[in-house]
């Protein structure tokens, strides 16, 4: 089974088009039987994406530290792993999944995206990687990547390595998984 792991708030943020966007990503994910790996959470953006694959009958793996378990833990999953720390949560999601998908968060998820950006640019793996710029979200931080490669810090060929829409159903075409049925 493809899987893909996708990095997103704990909190919903002000928009409503960020839920929106999760509930889609989660039911084409289980439509296309990609599994979701994800950071275990059950609230926020992570509770509507991991229950709307549930629902739909999709899989999804939580991957989630010790101390955080008891805290904000999603045990409704069709796989619950309880990592010692952050590094071998991290660890276990880059090396389950097939691709990388980034939807809006904070400082955690700016974080993942950020250490698997920079492992794709150093060639520590391969993997397509997406962000989904639900309603301009990212438009600051893709100016600063814009930014970097006008001043010459990253390269125009590491920059096109992050696909970027604003649909899931078309961001997902963009990350080599299985194509819809």
């Amino acid at each position: 089974m493809a899987s893909v792991c996708v990095f997103c708030g704990a909190n919903l943020g002000q928009k409503p088009e960020y839920a929106q966007a999760a509930k889609s990503l989660g039911l084409e994910l289980a439509r296309r039987g990609v599994q979701l790996i994800y950071g275990g959470g059950n609230q926020g953006l992570m509770g509507i994406l991991s229950h709307t694959v549930m629902a739909a009958g999709g899989h999804v793996a939580g991957i989630i530290p010790e101390r955080l378990r008891d805290i904000v833990s999603h045990e409704e999953l069709s796989e619950l792993v309880v990592t010692p720390g952050m590094h071998e949560r991290k660890a276990l999601m880059y090396q389950r999944a097939d691709a990388f998908l980034v939807l809006p968060g904070g400082i955690g998820t700016l974080d993942e995206m950020a250490e698997v950006f920079t492992w794709r640019q150093l060639g520590y793996h391969g993997k397509t990687m997406g962000l989904l710029n639900i309603a301009g979200y990212f438009d600051p931080l893709l100016a600063m990547f814009d930014r970097m490669v006008e001043e010459d810090f990253m390269k125009q060929e590491i920059r096109s390595l992050l696909n970027v829409h604003d649909d899931p159903l078309e961001l997902l075409d963009l990350l080599d998984l299985p194509p819809k049925p």
